[in-house]
């Protein structure tokens, strides 16, 4: 089965990931930015990164160095809204996609698919 951690401290957006992945099939488990790298590895990881006087990038950097060679999906409220899927500034970090908030279902679903591929 196709393994997900979530990194997402607001626990109703966490909640609705776990509802939405899992409902499709994914495994799914939770981290913290301090406990990041501590479970076996998954298959992704999606993050998100709240961007207050760069504290995301911090965030980002350190799931990064946690999950080697692990795809990343990073996702925040502060992207312009819309932005969904690659682009060179997150290749240029080692981000697969990045979606803005808020996003839909399918959206999320779309990206975790075109990154890992369905639930397996």
């Amino acid at each position: 089965m196709s393994s997900v951690v979530i990194i997402e401290e607001d626990k109703p957006m966490r909640d609705l990931l776990i509802e939405w992945l899992s409902g499709e099939g994914y495994s799914v488990r939770t981290a913290t930015p301090d406990d990041a790298g501590t479970l076996d590895k998954p298959d992704l990881v999606i993050v998100d990164v709240y961007m207050p006087r760069h504290g995301g990038s911090k965030t980002l950097h350190a799931v990064k160095a946690a999950y080697v060679q692990t795809p990343l999906i990073v996702v925040s409220g502060q992207f312009r809204t819309g932005l969904i899927g690659p682009c060179s500034a997150a290749n240029a970090l080692g981000v697969r996609q990045v979606i803005a908030k808020p996003f839909t279902r399918m959206e999320l679903l779309a990206a975790v698919r075109d990154v890992i591929g369905p639930a397996r």
